[in-house]
C-alpha cells in the first residue's frame, strides 16, 4: 500500500503566519501571529512580520519529515501578506522539487472542519475577522446562500472594541465583559440570507450605557442575525448539519445559539476545536493534500494570489452531491411555521429561543405586523400575494396558495415571470427582504409572493439592489451555473419597472464590493 502524502501549508493571509504539515493526521505545526502595536491590522506591518519570521516557522515544521507537495493561501486575504506566503511556498516548491498547490482560504475552514468532525454535508457559518458567510454544498460546488454586505462579523467587534480603548483583538474582550453586562436593544439588519453589522457598530460605540451591557447587546444582536441567516438558509436547502468554522466561532455564547438553534431544528450542530477555528496552517495543508490527491496543482508561472478569491469560484472534486436537499415544501420555515387547510394557510412565528426574550417577541410582533400591512399593499399593485383574513400577535391567518415553491421548478419561464412581479413590486415602492426561491411560488403558471415579513416600503436604490442580489445568490445556490436563468429574470424585471436598469448596476456594485476589509 503506498504511503500517504505529505503536503506542508503555509498560511498568513492576515494576522497568522503559521506552517504546518500533514499526511493522514496533522503532523506537525508552528504558529508566530503578527500583533499590531495599536489599533488593527496593518496589511504592510503584518507582511513584514511574515517575511521576518518565515523561516523560523518553517524550520521545526520542516524536520518532520519531507514533503510531497507544498500549499498556500491563495485567498482572499490581505495582498501583501498573501504575497509575501505565496513566495515562500514557491522557493519551497522548487527547492524540493515538489507540485504547488494554491488553496482557497475560505474552502480550507470547511474543510478542516469538516475533518475535524466528522460531519458530512453540512451548512456553513464561517465567522471570522475579515468574512461572514453562510456556505452550502450544492449542485457540484459550494455556494453561498448569505454574506455580510459590510464588515465582517470579527472586523465588527475589533472596531467596537478600538472605539472603547479595548486591546486587540476585541472579540475575546467583548465576549468576557458581556458575562455580566444586562441587554438592551440595537439595531438588528438582516436582509433575507444576507446582514450588515455597520449601524449595530455605530450604535454600540455611540451608547452612552454601561461598557458590559454594550457588550452583550452587541454579541447578542450580532450573533442572534448570524444564528437565523444560517437557519434560514438550513431550511432553504433542507439540510440537517450546521458546522460553525472561523475564529469567531470560539466564542462560547455563539455556540451556544447556534446549538440551540440546531436542537429545536432537529439539526446536528459541529464546532472544530480550536486549534482548527481561527486562522491555521493545518487547514491549508489539509485542502492542499486534497487538492494534491484530485490533481489540482499549479505551475508556479500561474501561482499569483487572488485577495477576493470566493470559495463558490473555486472546485471540490473530492465532494458528491447527496441527493434529495432540496424540498419542495416547507411546512416549516426559518422563522415560521405554516398550518395548511384546505382553503386557509395559518403562519405562526416560533419563539427563538437563541435570541434573548424581549429581542425575540420585538421581532416577530414587528415581523407579524409588515408582512399582514405589506402583503395587502402589494396585492393593490397588481403584485399576487395570498389575501389576509386575520392577524393576531404573531399569528397571521392568509388564504391558502396551490402549487410549487419556484427553487422546485426553476425554468427560464418562471424566471422571467417572477422578473416581471419584482418589476411590479419595486414599480410600487416596496423591497420584499427576502427574495428567495422559497418565498416566490408558482400557481397556475402565475407567481405568488409570500413571506413579507422582512419588506419594507423604500424607494432607495441600495435596498433594491440588495433585493436582487439576494434573488440572485440564492438562484445560483441552487441551480448550477446558468447565464440563461439569470438572464430570464432581468428580461421579465426590465419589462415592468422602468429604473432596472439602475438596481441592476447597483447590484452587480454590490456583487463585486470586496469583503475582505
Amino acid at each position: 500500500m503506498p504511503a500517504t502524502r505529505q503536503v506542508i501549508g503555509l498560511e498568513g493571509t492576515a494576522w497568522n503566519l503559521s506552517a504546518a504539515l500533514f499526511g493522514d493526521e496533522l503532523l506537525a505545526l508552528s504558529s508566530d501571529p503578527y500583533v499590531p502595536l495599536s489599533g488593527g491590522i496593518h496589511p504592510r506591518e503584518a507582511a513584514q512580520h511574515h517575511a521576518e519570521r518565515m523561516s523560523a516557522v518553517i524550520r521545526p515544521v520542516l524536520s518532520t519529515g519531507r514533503p510531497s507537495a507544498v500549499a498556500f493561501s491563495q485567498g482572499p486575504g490581505l495582498g501583501p501578506c498573501l504575497r509575501t506566503v505565496a513566495t515562500a511556498a514557491r522557493a519551497l516548491a522548487i527547492a524540493f522539487d515538489v507540485p504547488l498547490v494554491g488553496v482557497n482560504h475560505c474552502l480550507a475552514h470547511v474543510e478542516i472542519g469538516r475533518f475535524a468532525t466528522g460531519c458530512e454535508d453540512p451548512i456553513v457559518l464561517y465567522a471570522s475577522g475579515a468574512n461572514t458567510q453562510v456556505i452550502g454544498h450544492l449542485a457540484g460546488r459550494y455556494r453561498v446562500f448569505g454574506e455580510t454586505l459590510d464588515i465582517g462579523l470579527g472586523n465588527a467587534l475589533d472596531k467596537f472594541a478600538r472605539s472603547r480603548g479595548l486591546p486587540h483583538p476585541g472579540g475575546p474582550v467583548v465576549e468576557t465583559l458581556a458575562l455580566s453586562g444586562e441587554p438592551f436593544e440595537l439595531p438588528y439588519t438582516v436582509k433575507g440570507m444576507d446582514l450588515a453589522f455597520s449601524g449595530l457598530v455605530t450604535a454600540a460605540s455611540s451608547s452612552t450605557a454601561p461598557l458590559e451591557g454594550i457588550c452583550r447587546s452587541l454579541q447578542e444582536t450580532a450573533f442572534a442575525m448570524c444564528v437565523e441567516v444560517t437557519e434560514r438558509a438550513l431550511a432553504h436547502a433542507g439540510k440537517d448539519e450546521v458546522l460553525l468554522v472561523g475564529g469567531v466561532g470560539a466564542n462560547r455564547r455563539l455556540q451556544e445559539m447556534m446549538a440551540t438553534m440546531c436542537w429545536d431544528r432537529g439539526a446536528s450542530f459541529y464546532v472544530p476545536e480550536a486549534r482548527y477555528l481561527g486562522d491555521n496552517a493545518a487547514m491549508i495543508a489539509y485542502t492542499g493534500r486534497l487538492q494534491l490527491d484530485h490533481g489540482l496543482t499549479l505551475p508556479v508561472s500561474e501561482s499569483g494570489v487572488d485577495p477576493n478569491f470566493r470559495i463558490d469560484s473555486a472546485p471540490c472534486p473530492w465532494r458528491a452531491d447527496r441527493p434529495g436537499t432540496i424540498s419542495r415544501v416547507e411546512a416549516r420555515g426559518a422563522e415560521a411555521e405554516v398550518e395548511i387547510g384546505e382553503t386557509d394557510a395559518t403562519k405562526r412565528r416560533l419563539p427563538k429561543r437563541y435570541r434573548i426574550p424581549a429581542l425575540d417577541e420585538q421581532i416577530r410582533a414587528e415581523r407579524t405586523r409588515t408582512e399582514a400591512r405589506l402583503l395587502s399593499a402589494a396585492r393593490r399593485a397588481g403584485v399576487r400575494t395570498p389575501i389576509v383574513r386575520d392577524v393576531d400577535g404573531e399569528t397571521i391567518v392568509m388564504e391558502r396558495v396551490h402549487g410549487d415553491v419556484l427553487k422546485a421548478v426553476i425554468c427560464p419561464a418562471n424566471l422571467q415571470a417572477a422578473g416581471r412581479v419584482i418589476g411590479l413590486l419595486h414599480g410600487a415602492g416596496i423591497v420584499h427582504g427576502d427574495l428567495t426561491g422559497s418565498n416566490i411560488m408558482v400557481e397556475d403558471g402565475g407567481i405568488v409572493l409570500i413571506d413579507f415579513g422582512l419588506a419594507q416600503v423604500t424607494s432607495e436604490l441600495e435596498a433594491r439592489g440588495v433585493d436582487l442580489h439576494v434573488f440572485l445568490q440564492t438562484l445560483e445556490a441552487a441551480v448550477p451555473r446558468d447565464e440563461l436563468h439569470g438572464e430570464a429574470f432581468v428580461r421579465g424585471y426590465r419589462e415592468t419597472f422602468s429604473g432596472a436598469d439602475q438596481v441592476l448596476e447597483r447590484e452587480r456594485e454590490i456583487r463585486r464590493r470586496g469583503r475582505y476589509l
